[in-house]
Order: C-alpha cells, then sequence, then structure tokens
C-alpha cells in the first residue's frame, strides 16, 4: 500500500458532485502531493483551476483552507479519500468564518447573489469544460 501512496505524488481529481451555485458547468482540477515522509506528514491540496471560492487563495497557488491538512491537525491514520471527500464538502458549503479570501467571505456572508455572479464569471474565464 505504501508503494501505491507513493505514485500518486502527483494525482489530479476533479470534483463533481452538486456544484456550489455559481460552479455548474465547470471543471475544477486540483493536485494532491504526497510529502517523504507521508503518511506521517500531510499531503499538500491545491487548485490548478482558478475558483472564486473563500476558503480557496486566488493566486497562482490555489492553496485550500482545509483543517485536516494543518501539521497539527493531520492524523497518519487519515486516508486520502476522506481528505477528498473533506475537500468537496468545503467546495459545496464554504466556510466564511475560517477564509483565505477574506473579501470573498464578506460578499458570500452579506451579497450571496453578487457571489454567484462573480463565481460564474470565474468559472466561465477559467473551468472550462
Amino acid at each position: 500500500m505504501a508503494t501505491a501512496q507513493k505514485r500518486i505524488t502527483k494525482e489530479y481529481a476533479d470534483i463533481q458532485k452538486k456544484p456550489l451555485d455559481g460552479m455548474r458547468g465547470g471543471v475544477f482540477n486540483l493536485h494532491l502531493s504526497l510529502p517523504t515522509e507521508y503518511p506521517f506528514k500531510p499531503p499538500t491540496l491545491s487548485f490548478k483551476t482558478k475558483i472564486y471560492h473563500p476558503n480557496v487563495t486566488n493566486d497562482d497557488k490555489g492553496s485550500m483552507c482545509l483543517g485536516m491538512l494543518r501539521a497539527d491537525e493531520w492524523k497518519p491514520s487519515s486516508k486520502i479519500d476522506a481528505v477528498l471527500c473533506f475537500a468537496q464538502g468545503l467546495l459545496l458549503e464554504p466556510q466564511p468564518d475560517d477564509a483565505v479570501e477574506g473579501g470573498i467571505a464578506r460578499e458570500y456572508k452579506e451579497n450571496k447573489k453578487e457571489f454567484v455572479k462573480n463565481a460564474k464569471a470565474w468559472t466561465k474565464q477559467y473551468a472550462k469544460k
């Protein structure tokens, strides 16, 4: 099993479920990287596709604010499918109070209509099928 885990150092995953309003029709690629110390150190998960979301940085890194991947919260028994499920859950239900993009978080909380409009525009521009 450890050999199989090492081979997926650079895996891509598409999140396709019931998309958040404004992101329908988009395909968002993620990059999952396992450190050499895995499973004792957490993997990193980042977006390769730009996404308008309060819990994902909108820079070139596309870092995702995902609690279970923080070094102090990571458990070596955690499975990669659990990481992807948590990521999917965060995408479906943003956590604006634990955001990495404060402006988007405020917009999500205070003006959902504007958030959806901007998310649609980003999806159309960056996440084409």
